[in-house]
Parts: structure tokens; sequence; C-alpha cells
């Protein structure tokens, strides 16, 4: 009779399993640091607790270019995972082979979330061809992070909203300093990634160009008069002022690590620093807009949740997407501090603006949306800008003079843009 009893038993339980729905796999592939990860492994958690029909497998690549070269490896190979991060300016290459599947039909008949829900700059990046190509996570604009400490220390002001350009290269003066008596600063004022996309708010703030059409760019425009005076400004803070760190120095310690050390008073970056910045303890911090010269602008830094177009389960992915990009969704992403919401409703609320947060002055990132602009997102984008950084790499260094190493960017530019790499 016990035996029966244990048949039945197994049975019963045997056909309760089989009953459960079978799991679907769906692969996810972010990069950042440990904070954003935790943030994702979140996200993860709450979807599969709504959906146990699916499974989310995480893959983390916590350098972005490493992200990006596994990226393009992945596409090449046939394999990329379901959900993949993408930056606006880096969707081209892909949109133009067809690898993207377009989400604007999957947003137009979401339950959840409308388009209109979204901030307008945070879509148009993502659009190809007139379509909606991925949805976008966050909105976020280059901003001045700002050491209290040692503006405190030097008796200045901390930055204002309307400050400008002379402001701005005051300020990196007297907070460049020689500790050590050597004649070289132990203390800079300032520092940033030197690249085309660091430079480009700044041409822009002087009334310049980055290129003749932003949609359909047929050549690089940094040899217009305002937009090479902007470029020769920018590299003076270094070649002239010494105001940020040289090449030798840079290669010894990189800005960020100067600026997280405490012997750097203004660092440009987005918003997706501030998980790391928050684990500061030796010195206060905050941001500032960018200074204005003829006008304010900043540059849209913006990433989206795409869908590889051989995905094969797609309204599934599709419903992780919807949840990422839903209140719930983008709140949670919110709280690891590296995200602007590209949700008007998530990016207003205490989810984002948190006066017991680092940094207290995050309304920059909202206050600024108005003047962002995008750089192009053409299919030979990548590659021009690229070559044109490396230039301007040149000329900031002091390796190379300004007008020539803008010729050459120009030159060398020139084959990745026009008709061919239109969208």
């Amino acid at each position: 009779m016990k035996r029966v009893m244990l048949t039945l038993i197994v049975a019963v339980l045997l056909a309760s399993c089989s009953s459960l729905p079978a799991q679907e796999k769906i692969t996810f592939m972010v990069f950042g640091d440990l904070a954003e990860l935790e943030a994702y492994r979140k996200l993860v958690a709450a979807f599969e607790a709504g959906h146990p029909e699916a499974r989310v497998e995480l893959t983390h690549i916590p350098d972005q270019a490493d992200y990006r070269k596994r990226l393009a490896a992945d596409f090449a190979a046939g394999s990329p995972a379901d959900v993949v991060l993408l930056n606006y300016r880096r969707i081209g290459p892909y949109a133009a082979k067809g690898a993207l599947q377009p989400l604007g039909p999957y947003l137009e008949e979401s339950g959840v979330t409308s388009v209109e829900d979204f901030y307008p700059e945070a879509i148009e990046p993502f659009k190809w061809q007139g379509q909606l190509l991925c949805i976008p996570q966050n909105l976020s604009s280059l901003v001045v992070y700002y050491n209290k400490d040692l503006f405190d220390q030097a008796g200045l002001p901390y930055p204002e909203d309307d400050w400008t350009w002379e402001n701005f290269l005051a300020a990196a003066q007297r907070l460049t300093r020689d500790l050590d008596g050597d004649i070289r600063p132990d203390q800079h004022g300032l520092g940033f990634e030197v690249s085309l996309a660091r430079f480009a708010p700044f041409i822009w703030q002087n009334g310049g160009e980055v290129v003749n059409n932003t949609f359909a760019p047929v050549r690089l425009a940094l040899d217009r008069p305002q937009s090479l005076d902007a470029i020769s400004w920018l590299i003076a803070l270094q070649t002239k002022h010494h105001a940020v760190p040289d090449a030798e120095q840079e290669a010894a310690e990189d800005s960020e690590s100067r600026f997280l050390n405490g012997r750097l008073a203004m660092y440009l970056n987005s918003r997706r620093g501030v998980p790391t910045y928050r684990q500061i303890t030796a010195f206060d911090w905050d941001i500032a807009p960018l200074p204005r010269k003829v006008r304010t602008a900043s540059l849209v830094h913006a990433d989206a949740y795409c869908m590889p177009a051989s995905v094969k389960n797609k309204d599934l992915v599709w419903k992780f997407i919807e949840f990422a990009n839903s209140v719930e969704g983008q709140t949670i992403v919110a709280a690891s501090g590296r995200i602007v919401p590209s949700l008007k409703s998530v990016a207003e609320s205490p989810a984002f603006l948190d006066p017991q947060q680092k940094p207290l002055n995050s309304r920059v990132f909202l206050e600024m949306i108005p003047h962002l602009r995008a750089l192009p997102s053409t299919a030979g984008w990548v590659d021009a800008e690229e070559l044109a950084t490396a230039e301007l790499q040149r000329a900031f260094y002091g390796q190379a003079g300004i007008e020539e190493a803008v010729q050459s960017a120009i030159l060398l530019a020139q084959p990745y843009l026009g008709d061919a790499y239109a969208p």
C-alpha cells in the first residue's frame, strides 16, 4: 500500500511540474560599472517575477570599448544577444545592414508606454529612414563635475548656471597648481576625454557646426571660422594655459582618475559617471552646466535598448524591452544614478531628482534638454568620428598645428560621409 501511495505522489508531482510553462531564454548584454550591473540584475529579476515563462541571461562587459568590440563581433557572427544597448551615434553600421528590428510599430501597439511619454530629444536620434529602431533608455548631456572642496580652498564661488567661457577659463587657471615646485602642475583645473564628441558642444556654443548637415552629412565643417575658433580655444586650455593634463600626464593617470583622487577640479562627463562618483568620500562634489558663449548648447548622450533582426522570439523580447522602458523599469535603473530617464514622468520624479543623492543639482540635466543637439548616426559616422578625434588629439597635445589637424580630419573623414552612407 505504501508503495502504491508513493507512486501516486510521484505521479502527481511530475504532473504538476509538467504543467508549469516552459521557460524561454532571453539574452541581454550590457556594459558599465558594478553599480550599473546591480541595477540591471534588479531589472531582470523584476521582469522574471512578472513573466515566469521567461529567463533572462545577463552578460556584462565592464569596459565600453570592449563591449563595442564584442557587439561588432557578435553581429558579424550572426549571434548577437537578444537585447543590446547602443548609443545613437553607433546604430548606423547595424541599421544600414538591416541588422536591427524596428521597434516603432511595437511601441505604437504598446499598452504600457507611448512615444509621447518620452522626451522627443531622446526619440529622434534613434530614427532611421523615418522608423524608430530602438527605444531610448536615457537622455543625458555633457556637464561639468566639480570638486567643491578645491573651489573652497581657492576661494572661488561654485559655477553658476549662466557662467561663460571666460568664467570657465578663469576658474580652470585658478584651480591649476604646482604643489611641489617643479614648475609642472600637480593639480589641474580641468580634464576631459579629448574627442570630437567633447569638442562638439563648444563648437555649437560658438555658432559653429561639426558637419554641414547632421542628418545627411557630406563634409565636416570644422574649418568654418566659428568652429575653428572654438577648437583653438579648447586646445589652448592645454597648450597655452596648461589647465589640462598634457599627453604624458594623461598617459600616466587619466583625467577621470585624477578627479576621483581629488587632484583635478573639473571634469566633463555625461550622467554615466555618477555611480562611480557617488563612492567618493574624500571630498564633496556637484555638477554645473557647460559654460556658454554666444548660445547654450550641449551634446545628446543617449543609449537605447535594441533588438537584433535575427531574434527568433520577437514578442517575448519586446516584452522585456517594454518592461525596461516602463515607469517601473526605468525607476529601477535610475536608482543606480546611471541614467537621466528618457521617460518624462520618471525624470521628474524622486527616482531621479532624489535630494538625498548626489549630484544635488541633477535638475541641470533636465534644464539642458531643450539645448541638446545630436551628432550624425549615419553608417559611416563611427569611422569619420574616430578619424577626426585622432587628429584633434594630435593638435591638443601639441603634436600638430591646429589648422593642419583640422584639414587632415576633414580629408580623412570624407570617404565615410556622403550619399553612400546616408540613411
